[in-house]
């Protein structure tokens, strides 16, 4: 079994390699022209993101014929294959995913609307990709993924709205009167249609990162858990995170990942975060 995704998963290429994993590029629109997200170093696009005020990029999902051709590759040898996509409700990936299924059997393809992005898509990615590995079928991996899904939680803030204004990600008034406040939102994907919605706003980054916890600590309690903190370029509230984090959670497995490019696009380099995911949801996998 194959594993297809796309890269608003946040996935490493060393883990995308190692385990056989087909990511489908997102791109980034300048005005100069088009690139998959992958084929820029995070902090070269964040440097010319910030040289582009007041203007920004756009992204762009791959197209039905990209999913086409990749499903066609991998039926012509005999591979089933679980494509598992960035929320519907934040991104039209899954859609052009739904329609390049098209083009193979329509058993072939068993599509997967995570429901979230970044970390959190990334352990749906890796546990179906390990669960194959193991010699699962498909539909024990689909069940375990509903529950992955279920439990996993992703949460960040906002140095300032200004990107998600100028992507009409929000509008410009809302924007403007956050940053009179100096307001920090506190943002989650909803499990129930994959969109964004509010946590909380604070008129610190460092209260906003305790009110991130919060939220976790009332979620998790004492659960041992897997904690992917995520960054645009924010080395140090991300430490601060992890500070926080380890004072008030079990955390079990620890790691530090960048945002995709494409992601931030939406949130400039002032994004900070995190996934969380039980560990007993990939016992005996990782």
């Amino acid at each position: 079994m194959k594993i297809v995704t796309d890269s608003g998963a946040d996935l490493l290429f060393a883990e995308a390699e190692a385990l056989g994993i087909v990511v489908a590029p997102l791109f980034i629109q300048f005005p100069e022209g088009e690139i998959k997200s992958s084929d820029i170093e995070h902090d070269a696009f964040y440097d010319r993101l910030e040289a582009m005020v007041p203007l920004v990029p756009t992204t762009a999902q791959p197209s039905p014929g990209v999913f086409g051709e990749i499903y066609k590759a991998l039926t012509a040898v005999k591979e089933e294959i679980l494509s598992i996509h960035i929320s519907s409700g934040l991104s039209g990936t899954l859609q052009s995913a739904r329609l390049g299924s098209g083009e193979v059997e329509e058993t072939a393809v068993t599509l997967i609307d995570s429901l979230t992005l970044s970390g959190a898509q990334r352990f749906q990615v890796l546990a179906a990709a390990w669960a194959a590995k193991a010699g699962w079928s498909k539909e024990a991996i689909v069940a375990q993924l509903d529950r992955i899904r279920a439990a996993s939680e992703i949460i960040y803030t906002l140095e300032t709205l200004e990107y998600l204004a100028r992507g009409g990600r929000i509008g410009r008034v809302q924007a403007l009167a956050g940053s009179l406040l100096k307001l920090k939102p506190v943002i989650k994907v909803d499990k129930a249609d994959g969109k964004y919605t509010t946590v909380g706003k604070s008129r610190t980054l460092k209260k906003a990162l305790e009110v991130m916890v919060d939220h976790l600590a009332q979620t998790y309690g004492d659960t041992p858990l897997w904690v992917s903190v995520l960054h645009g370029r924010m080395p140090d509230q991300a430490q601060a995170l992890i500070e926080v984090m380890e004072a008030r959670l079990s955390v079990g497995k620890l790691e530090i990942l960048r945002v995709s490019p494409v992601l931030g696009v939406h949130t400039g380099p002032g994004v900070v975060g995190t996934a969380v995911l039980p560990l007993e949801l990939v016992a005996g996998l990782m």
